[in-house]
């Protein structure tokens, strides 16, 4: 079985009904969407509604009929489960190569516990060794952050499609890619850099937010648990 699957179907696990989840995005979550429908056509869950984190997701979740809600009309999320593309030692993630990493920040920031599925591929001993920090920006003078960028240590540039146009988020947002040549030196360092930089929406640094890390490996299900 697709290690990503072994993942999903560990997660599972903790969802009970009545639940409200937030639903991430990409391929390990999408084996996630399926096996909670299934779960609810069968009978085996009930009551449960999903919160998604981008329209992908959603269009997902409708076509399995499972109930969705937004943040809006709930106070708080029972859960939230989502893939990462990096996962360090201290479970920091780098999210949002699905370019869907503001909503799934937003959305997993309102969850009581936020489980994160992964398979060891993603286990890294620094964030950034493997592959760039996706960064949302505002489209204004997107080039101009893309310079500034260039500043902190990496090598940034803008994410555009096969013809050669930005990529856009959801939200009507261009996206950056910051490869780190030796991985991020200071990872707390480097967000609060981001976050106050003018133009700049989101990144893809997920501090402290992980709960639970489920791996899939060649030798079966490991759980890391946060230590907070």
């Amino acid at each position: 079985m697709d290690l990503k699957a072994q993942a999903a179907i560990a997660a599972l696990d903790y969802v009970q009904s009545g639940m409200t989840v937030g639903l991430g995005t990409g391929s390990t979550t999408s084996y996630f969407i399926d096996l909670l429908g299934e779960k609810l056509k069968r009978g085996e869950l009930k009551d449960v509604r999903g919160v998604p984190t981008s329209e992908s997701t959603a269009s997902r979740a409708r076509a399995l009929k499972i109930p969705l809600v937004s943040l809006d009309e709930v106070p708080e999320l029972d859960l939230a489960v989502d893939g990462a593309d990096e996962v360090d030692p201290e479970l920091n993630l780098i999210k949002g190569l699905g370019r869907a990493l503001l909503r799934e920040k937003i959305v997993e920031s309102h969850a009581r516990r936020f489980i994160v599925i992964v398979d060891e591929s993603k286990l890294v001993p620094r964030l950034g060794t493997k592959g760039p920090l996706p960064v949302e920006l505002v489209p204004f003078a997107a080039n101009a952050q893309i310079r500034w960028l260039n500043t902190l240590g990496c090598r940034a540039e803008l994410w555009l499609e096969v013809d050669g146009t930005p990529a856009t988020t959801d939200n009507g947002n261009y996206l950056a890619k910051c490869w780190f040549e030796a991985g991020i030196e200071d990872v707390h360092q480097l967000a609060e850099k981001l976050v106050w930089r003018p133009g700049i929406v989101e990144h893809g640094l997920f501090l402290g937010m992980a709960n639970l890390v489920i791996v899939a490996g060649k030798e079966g299900i490991r759980k890391l648990e946060a230590l907070r």
